[in-house]
């Protein structure tokens, strides 16, 4: 079985070339600095303010949490952008990675549950979908690694991780071991093992994952696309959906190596949408 090329497709649909982002000016770029720690369950509320040029060219990391992207330098936070602001969030990337390549979707263009976005992809590393709507966790953005690292716009290598520094390539046999059954679901067969794992809790109660919405358009279609080709006849990831799923950062896993990492990726959603 292979999951690489349902995971790696995140709402790109048949949408045209986009050459200008509104925002992108430099000068104008902001992004967001932390007023407190991110803990395991929640991001810090971001207090809006520039970051410098110089700044930026010294980001040799990316870190995706729950509800952000956190950049640092040397191990130490140069900036956290919200995910509830897709402007900062791709102009921002955009002024460390240059320009990326991008599509544009109209409404149901890639599935029935994904809403109209503006795609864009750093290096086949890095994808960014920013929703012309708010998603119904709140999201403005869904964002999808795909790779360890990406080149910055000056060739330099950018490492890109999850929380507590899990890459695309890692193996997380411990983690998916060690984690509660509410943060894990198989979405493979007795012959080929994937999964999805839960690796950080984010968005607010008000927004939980029921049957009521798409539960962040692309993220549920992307991941209800995998579970429906990998449980076919299976009987592991089939059957009843659980109501009382969680959304944040999740993986999903081919055996037990990361190929994508991910948020908004709710785990055991209802069927919506």
């Amino acid at each position: 079985m292979t999951i690489g090329a349902v995971a790696l497709a995140l709402v790109v649909g048949n949408g045209q070339s986009v050459d200008h982002w509104s925002g992108q000016d430099a000068d104008r770029a902001a992004a967001a600095e932390p007023t407190a720690s991110a803990t395991r369950t929640a991001d810090p509320v971001p207090t809006w303010r520039p970051v410098s040029a110089d700044a930026l060219r010294s980001v040799d990391a990316v870190q995706l949490r729950a509800e952000s992207i956190v950049l640092s330098s040397d191990d130490h936070t140069v900036t956290t952008v919200s995910m509830r602001d897709a402007k900062h969030t791709v102009g921002v990337l955009d002024r460390i990675l240059g320009t990326p390549a991008r599509t544009q979707t109209a409404v149901g263009d890639a599935g029935r549950c994904v809403p109209a976005s503006t795609t864009s992809t750093w290096g086949g590393a890095l994808r960014v979908a920013a929703l012309s709507e708010p998603g119904t966790a709140g999201n403005r953005v869904e964002i999808r690694v795909l790779r360890d690292h990406v080149r910055s716009r000056l060739g330099d290598v950018i490492e890109l991780s999850g929380p507590d520094g899990v890459q695309v390539g890692d193996d997380v046999s411990e983690q998916i071991d060690d984690a509660p059954k509410s943060d894990r679901e198989s979405l493979g067969s007795d012959d080929a093992q994937a999964w999805q794992l839960l690796l950080q809790r984010g968005w607010s109660d008000d927004h939980a994952v029921d049957g009521d919405g798409d539960h962040g358009g692309a993220a549920d279609h992307e991941r209800s696309t995998d579970r429906d080709r990998q449980a076919d006849g299976a009987g592991s990831a089939g059957g009843a959906r659980s109501s009382d799923g969680a959304n944040g950062v999740s993986v999903l896993t081919d055996d037990s190596t990361v190929t994508v990492i991910g948020s908004p990726m709710p785990i055991r959603p209802a069927r919506g949408c």
